[in-house]
């Protein structure tokens, strides 16, 4: 037996932190809560007219994509929670250090992981929003969070995850397959 729901839930949802910079340079972050990867080495993010982030993509045409992590869970609540507009120094209340890419005109914050750095090729006023595509020109990581072999390591970074529908954080963890493979017994 399945049950029908009105509020759409998609899962697992990354935690992103949307990064711009305003025409005098001033750095801010949002949580924005639609977006993801489109195809390869595109991001697509969905959000409302009047965010300054909105304002920042529209005069820079650059932002980065950080993906918060539990160590940063705070951080990465409260600028979802508050505005530039009204709250200037909304980065140093965070706690967030800004650091300006060397790929696109946007900051990076040191204090979350892992980051793509985009471009926006696209923008468009639709249902739900602004829908906004940047072209990955860039992704960092800290080293702290690399395996062994060099790549991301999921399990160390302790990405976030939002559940939209209870509106709590989640963590993702723990392997459980071989992508690519697994499914190879079925071809059999």
């Amino acid at each position: 037996m399945r049950k029908n729901f009105k509020d759409v839930g998609f899962y697992p949802q990354p935690v992103l932190i949307i990064g711009t910079y305003d025409t005098d340079g001033v750095p801010d972050a949002m949580n924005v809560g639609w977006g993801g990867l489109v195809g390869g080495g595109y991001v697509e993010i969905n959000i409302s007219q009047g965010h300054k982030t909105t304002e920042n993509l529209s005069l820079k045409g650059a932002f980065t994509v950080s993906f918060a992590d539990r160590a940063h869970l705070t951080e990465a609540d409260y600028v979802g929670l508050v505005s530039g507009h009204t709250t200037p120094d909304k980065i140093a209340r965070a706690g967030l250090t800004p650091v300006r890419s060397a790929f696109v005109d946007a900051p990076l914050f040191e204090e979350f992981p892992l980051t793509l750095e985009c471009q926006v090729v696209e923008r468009s006023d639709g249902p739900g929003g602004v829908r906004i595509v940047g072209q990955v020109v860039n992704m960092s990581a800290d080293e702290a969070i690399l395996g062994e072999d060099g790549l991301v390591d999921a399990d160390k970074a302790q990405f976030l995850s939002f559940d939209r529908v209870r509106r709590v954080y989640r963590l993702l963890g723990g392997v459980v397959g071989q992508a690519y493979h697994d499914g190879r017994k079925k071809m059999e």
